[in-house]
């Protein structure tokens, strides 16, 4: 290290013995914090015992602080771009295998050539913030090298100074971005706070400017923080407004990167201000890092400096991460993770039976539900005779699955699988504490139970008409055409693809759990695509579909798409990954499949009927503990998957899972039979337990 200072140039602006300094305060692995900061308190001590070095690293930082552009660095590192969330990501992607060139003009490329290793953040982290300090003040006192000017901190105010109006001019130009206007009409009806931070922004920055040539000081920042603070309640609102009427990801795109400016533009005012009222940023803890960096016995250190690091901080993080996809995703989708899985909440609560009579309705659905499915699986059947080439006869399963489950949904019955999608998240909906440490387990217990028993309802319906619907229908078959629907030789094939012990049915089973789950994002995805877009309202306007319905019947046609566009889309996209999954594993090799329980139930009536009711008690046996495994199987899967996609979406960490699973065994001890088939009439409504489909 000591060679490495011998050897600097105070007067060049070459980078490469800064990149040899860092790569001696790298520790060999990433969580290596001590070895660390073991090497910065050697660099400080080295410095201080040789203080011609200390002025030849001083002046040769300010060389390269001076021959660089600074505003970039804290306009772009950490901040999304204009680009838009696809190209953003499209970026990422390409850069993460051939990053961008880089150059000798600007400071984030110089960055990016000190620190590129993607886990120094990490380590820079974890040197206290005393230490860092303290090595900084060793070079701020380091006397200048003669003929050598050392003004760092000019050259970077500088570039703050253009940061911060270059920020100003983004803040407003995204503040007035037609979607945004659109989301938020109150824009319009006044001044917008985006507009007049803009106009505080130049005025704050002329006086500035007036200062710095010694004409007094400019106006303090206050009533800038209060324009900020109004761009704040905005997004807000947005947010806000965006839980009920729908988002995009444009939209979100555009709240992430306004929020992350006009957080990094408060953080640049604070380093600026002169008067010392301004407040720290919201998202700063200055105070700490200011007393955590203040050994005993020492001076304080200021706001300012602890801001100054904190930023620096999170520049190098934000630097090694700008390529990260997972950051762009967690940035970007928990709004619209949120609004999907609030659209299939609100959806779920029609799945949930309250009491003996809802059951009963919904056995009633479900029934309905399985006499379409019955029909279904004789088409797939029929259709597998006509040979075709595996891709068309992709298609033709996909598109039967689809427009039967569509027909499902128009005439309001309930295919039992599609339930955990929608419930799980209605469960999330209830766990309103963020985290898990204030929640009623009697409650949770009680919406548990009520989808446990629906959802056992629902497939004891489905199961209850499809055996005998396509029992009756291949001997129906048999007796038309004089022959079985299927031979002996199909009919033992379709039990062994429903044996749970001797085929790959269970895993099967767990493929087509997730095309549920997917299915039940897809349906949640298109509610919130149908509110945000006003659906209705552009259905509507159609002049041409007007005249031929007539208004009545075209608002009413618009208003039924608007409020099944997620049902009708989600069955459609699940009767595709029904229908191609098999033929997909035809195709690449792979062990994928999917198993259905009514279809499997459904197959195993058909091959009861062509083995002329010849099956052995065991073979029965094992089909039908085949296909309510592979029922058991379809459900877990989804409603897994769901349920941990709404907890993510909502942020809730729940950890009180046994004295769940306890309060469920004390509900069940007390009622068994209630807790099958519910109660005979559901308790009145109170404020603590509001009535089913109330916000």
């Amino acid at each position: 290290m000591l060679a490495i200072l011998e050897r600097i140039d105070p007067r060049s602006d070459h980078i490469d013995l800064l990149i040899e300094l860092v790569e001696q305060l790298r520790p060999p692995r990433r969580h290596a914090g001590a070895h660390a900061r073991a090497r910065v308190r050697m660099l400080t001590q080295l410095l201080k015992g040789n203080p011609e070095q200390a002025s030849a690293l001083r002046c040769y930082l300010t060389t390269l602080l001076e021959k660089r552009r600074h505003a970039s660095l804290y306009t772009d590192i950490g901040i999304l771009s204009n680009d838009g969330f696809f190209t953003e990501l499209k970026h990422r992607i390409a850069y993460r295998f051939l990053p961008p060139a880089l150059g000798d003009i600007y400071l984030s490329d110089a960055i990016d050539q000190v620190l590129y290793v993607e886990s120094d953040h990490l380590w820079i982290r974890a040197v206290p913030s005393a230490d860092w300090l303290e090595l900084f003040e060793v070079l701020e006192r380091a006397a200048p090298v003669p003929g050598v000017p050392c003004t760092a901190r000019k050259i970077m105010l500088q570039g703050v100074l253009e940061a911060i109006r270059t920020l100003s001019c983004r803040v407003c130009a995204l503040g007035l971005e037609p979607r945004l206007v659109r989301s938020d009409a109150r824009i319009e009806d006044f001044d917008s706070p985006f507009l007049m931070q803009n106009i505080e922004v130049n005025a704050y920055l002329d006086g500035y400017a007036r200062m710095l040539g010694g004409e007094g000081e400019p106006e303090d920042a206050l009533h800038l923080l209060v324009m900020l603070d109004q761009c704040d309640t905005v997004v807000a609102r947005v947010r806000k407004t965006a839980l009920s009427q729908g988002t995009s990801v444009a939209l979100t795109y555009l709240l992430v990167a306004l929020t992350q400016s006009i957080d990094r533009l408060r953080k640049l005012l604070f380093l600026v201000d002169v008067s010392g009222k301004l407040p720290a940023a919201p998202t700063q803890d200055l105070e700490t890092v200011a007393s955590e960096a203040s050994p005993p016995f020492a001076a304080p250190i200021s706001l300012r400096r602890a801001g100054a690091l904190a930023l620096a901080e999170e520049l190098v993080e934000a630097h090694n991460n700008k390529y990260t996809v997972h950051d762009l995703f967690a940035d970007n989708i928990d709004l619209l993770a949120r609004n999907v899985t609030e659209n299939a909440s609100r959806t779920g609560e029609h799945y949930i039976a309250e009491d003996r009579r809802e059951l009963w309705d919904m056995f009633r659905s479900s029934a309905g539900a399985g006499l379409i499915v019955g029909f279904m699986a004789l088409f797939k059947i029929l259709l597998s005779y006509l040979k075709r080439a595996p891709l068309f006869e992709a298609f033709l399963f996909s598109m039967n699955y689809s427009f039967g489950f569509m027909l499902v949904h128009l005439l309001h019955f309930t295919i039992a699988t599609k339930q955990p999608a929608m419930t799980a998240a209605r469960i999330a909906a209830g766990l309103s504490s963020k985290d898990g440490r204030n929640i009623d387990l009697d409650s949770m217990a009680e919406l548990i139970n009520k989808v446990f028993r629906t959802q056992c309802v629902a497939v004891l319906g489905n199961l209850a008409t499809v055996i005998p619907t396509a029992y009756l229908i291949a001997l129906a078959y048999r007796f038309a055409t004089g022959h079985h629907l299927v031979s002996p030789d199909k009919a033992m094939h379709l039990l062994h693809d429903i044996d749970p012990v001797g085929s790959l049915a269970l895993f099967y089973a767990a493929i087509a759990g997730v095309c549920l789950f997917l299915a039940g994002l897809i349906s949640g995805y298109y509610d919130n695509k149908a509110l945000y877009t006003r659906m209705a309202q552009r259905v509507y306007q159609l002049r041409g579909l007007g005249r031929l319905l007539g208004p009545d019947r075209l608002r009413r046609l618009a208003n039924y798409i608007e409020n099944n566009l997620g049902g009708l889309m989600g069955n459609f996209y699940f009767g595709i990954l029904l229908g191609t999954m098999g033929t997909l594993g035809f195709l690449l090799g792979l062990p994928l499949d999917i198993r259905h329980v009514t279809f499997s139930a459904a197959n195993f009536a058909t091959a009861h009927v062509a083995l002329e009711h010849a099956l052995s008690w065991q073979l029965a046996v094992t089909s039908i503990v085949g296909f309510l495994g592979i029922g058991a199987v379809n459900l877990l899967v989804s409603f897994a998957l769901a349920l941990w996609v709404a907890l993510r979406a909502r942020k809730i960490h729940f950890e009180h899972g046994i004295e769940l699973l306890k309060t469920l065994g004390r509900r069940f001890l007390a009622a068994p039979v209630d807790f099958f088939i519910g109660p005979r009439q559901a308790p009145p409504a109170t404020p603590e337990t509001p009535q089913r489909g109330s916000k």
